[in-house]
């Protein structure tokens, strides 16, 4: 290809991509795109043609972008939602206005280096603006676009360029000539080594270098999401439009999953007081801080030990609301936050908001049994009264049905089960907004008998006050679509839900009801075939970006470090092990074929060589045949997955074993701690291998064998041996 026809396409593709790249994070709307674009493929054409504008013009207008730009910052003619968004989206449109100006006008050497550095920036920009895994493709391209360019660039500068084999470039007027060649073979082949050496040399610095996480504008810098559908003053109604929308709230990853456990539900603010209208927060001001301790966690409430605790990690996109999202009841916090919130209804918040933030949540989900809150008949404290509210002129109807509906329950807790299985019955789910007028839950009762989940939970906390039974209503999020290819749960907007809580003041516990039916609790969606698997692909894809890129932080660099750190200890041990054992046993071999054991000895080893060696020829021979037939069928494609799913159950099995064992003699393990430090602090050596056989599985993608999983299953056994006759146990 002709070389400058070549070194124009690639340096318009160059800043193509850094366009682009800030394109992706949703910077620009339909009128900006179509403006940059318009210019650029203006500025194709004019290349060299009278109409280019003069480099003093261009200077010129350069000159006066800038004041223009800041008074448009000053008197926020942009129209921006804070200050980090407009700061972001002001500097992106007066680089791609520089870019503009330049592309216009007649370029010398130096006017290419401005507009290769301008696209830089522009790439630099939106690492900051977007966490779509998108810009890592454009990111990728654009290194390779612009190692193409420079390559070019620079043999432009020097005046020659390759043709064929050995050719020189032809100079007319100290101008490359229009008819050298380039060869695009070599040129590609040359610029891909180079990014796979920057790319080898940049990924480690990456990994090792501290960060803090999260992006670094945090949303849009068009204004964060503004339908998240939590305030301190819900109106009913408000979740079914939200309920339609796509866009994504968070991913959340869990320690470990409990299959018998039910529906999982993100935990957001609790409402005390309804209007006929509306729930909001009689006592939202009060709330209480909870500083950063050890290790950043802030501790926002106390374990109640019953039962194993419940980790997940949360990456929440940018929306309208200081709420942090978690299983219920949130216990610890740690996160890149100086400092907490908590209001007397549970709820944790943070400042400021708007940003993208990812933080890990240790929630007991442990309540009291059916039949303790069977029993559970103690009197409310008086600070409970505002969970007794009932609004002015309440339509006297629903007192009455709840009293129809809980007439033969003894207690508080049938009641409040009697009422959610005839509200979960006896209505119909809908997303449409059809109650109305001015006691909308009396229509919702009486009349319509259709509604969305805010009706349902309202129904159930109204009626059970009725009944002299504390309530309150939950606004949080369902458990979201399951990505099993990256292991988290991903929730989006239409998986806004309400529920409700009942209080049970003898056993001090908030426990949760939801009347909602059942069509209307699973909102994840039943897309199945290639495109929902492909779309579970994307999203794990997306996952990873956001884990490992956007926020990787201080604490997951240690994870990693750690992971990386353990699995090559064990790899290098069970190498070392093999090698010596190997080393051995053909020392042995070679004293008896020398003699030292006499003749007969001598023979028989020779024999045994020469029939290893067979074996061993017979063996190759045999596996090579194995595997060309296998290799035709589809079962082992299949069998590695199945056999590290069970291997990894099994190990996590064994593991939560022990724990049991442990927790029973007291020995719980800290917030704080990893499994491999809660086992040395315990100074047991069972618990000690029984951890670094789980860390192996479960962390460095190990595989037990048949031999290990009998060594587990004996060290559990000493240890419920131990449990039993008090056997090395420390005092609790």
């Amino acid at each position: 290809m002709n070389f400058e026809k070549l070194f124009k396409i690639l340096s318009y593709a160059a800043l193509f991509c850094g366009f682009f790249s800030l394109w992706i994070s949703g910077t620009f709307g339909i009128l900006g795109t179509g403006m940059f674009i318009a210019v650029m493929i203006a500025a194709w054409f004019l290349e060299e043609s009278r109409w280019q504008i003069s480099e003093r013009l261009g200077t010129v207008l350069i000159v006066l972008a800038l004041p223009i730009f800041y008074f448009g910052w000053n008197y926020k003619f942009f129209g921006f939602s804070d200050s980090g968004a407009m700061l972001a989206g002001i500097l992106a449109r007066l680089i791609l206005s520089l870019t503009a100006i330049k592309m216009l006008q007649k370029k010398s050497d130096r006017d290419w280096i401005f507009l290769y550095l301008m696209s830089f920036f522009e790439v630099l920009l939106a690492a900051g603006l977007s966490i779509s895994a998108l810009y890592l493709v454009s990111f990728v391209v654009y290194i390779f676009i612009m190692v193409c360019t420079i390559i070019l660039f620079e043999i432009k500068k020097a005046g020659c360029s390759d043709e064929g084999e050995a050719a020189s470039t032809k100079k007319v007027n100290g101008n490359v000539s229009r008819s050298a060649a380039m060869p695009i073979r070599r040129l590609s082949a040359t610029a891909f080594m180079l990014v796979i050496f920057i790319i080898t040399l940049a990924a480690p610095m990456f990994f090792l270098l501290p960060r803090v996480g999260g992006a670094g504008f945090g949303g849009k810098p068009g204004g964060v999401s503004a339908a998240s559908g939590f305030s301190d003053t819900v109106k009913l109604g408000a979740i079914g439009s939200i309920q339609q929308n796509e866009e994504v709230v968070m991913r959340v990853r869990l320690e470990t999953r409990d299959k018998n456990a039910d529906r999982l539900r993100w935990r957001g603010v609790g409402l005390d007081t309804f209007d006929n209208q509306s729930w909001s927060r009689t006592k939202a001001g009060s709330k209480e801080r909870k500083d950063k301790g050890e290790r950043d966690l802030i501790q926002v409430d106390y374990a109640t030990g019953r039962e194993k605790l419940s980790l997940q990690t949360v990456y929440l996109e940018p929306i309208d609301t200081p709420v942090l999202f978690s299983l219920a009841r949130a216990v610890a916090v740690q996160g890149n936050f100086p400092l907490l919130y908590k209001d007397t209804h549970g709820a944790i918040t943070f400042l400021p908001i708007g940003q993208r933030i990812s933080y890990r949540v240790m929630s007991d989900r442990t309540l009291p049994n059916v039949a303790a809150l069977q029993k559970d008949n103690a009197a409310y404290p008086f600070e409970n009264e505002n969970y007794l509210q009932l609004p002015q002129n309440l339509d006297t109807r629903i007192g009455e049905l709840a009293l129809r509906i809980t007439r033969n329950s003894v207690n508080r807790y049938d009641a409040a089960r009697n009422l959610e299985s005839y509200l979960q019955n006896n209505f119909g789910y809908t997303l449409e907004q059809k109650s109305g007028g001015e006691q909308p839950l009396a229509d919702f009762l009486f009349n319509v008998r259709e509604g969305h989940c805010e009706y349902f939970a309202t129904a159930m906390a109204i009626m059970l006050r009725t009944q002299g039974i504390a309530t309150r209503v939950v606004n949080g999020f369902q458990q979201g679509e399951y990505n099993e290819t990256a292991d988290v749960y991903v929730v989006r907007q239409r998986n806004a839900h309400s529920w409700v809580e009942v209080y049970f003041p003898g056993e001090d516990a908030w426990v949760p009801f939801d009347p909602t039916p059942f069509g209307g609790q699973d909102s994840t969606g039943n897309m199945a075939g290639l495109t929902s698997q492909f779309g579970k692909y994307l999203e794990a894809l997306e996952t990873f970006w956001i884990q490992y890129f956007i926020a990787f932080d201080n604490q997951e660099q240690r994870s990693l470090f750690t992971s990386v750190k353990r699995g090559f200890a064990d790899y290098q041990n069970k190498t070392s092990a093999w090698m010596n054992g190997v080393q051995k046993t053909i020392a042995e071999w070679w004293k008896e074929v020398r003699g030292d054991k006499g003749l007969q000895t001598s023979l028989i080893a020779i024999v045994y060589g020469l029939g290893s060696i067979a074996a061993a020829a017979l063996g190759i021979f045999l596996i090579v045949l194995l595997y060309r037939k296998v290799s035709r069928l589809d079962l082992w494609q299949r069998l590695p997955n199945w056999v590290k799913r069970k291997n990894r159950a099994t190990v996590i099995e064994f593991y939560e074993r022990m724990q049991r064992v442990l927790a029973g003699k007291g020995f719980l393990r800290e917030i704080h701690q990893t499994p491999l430090e809660f086992a040395y602090s315990l100074d047991i050596p069972e618990a000690v291998k029984i951890t670094e056989k789980y860390n192996r599985v479960r962390f460095g993608e190990k595989i037990l064998s048949n031999d290990e999983t009998r060594e587990i299953e004996k060290w559990l056994g000493s240890l419920e041996a131990a449990s039993n006759t008090n056997a090395y146990w420390k005092p609790v």
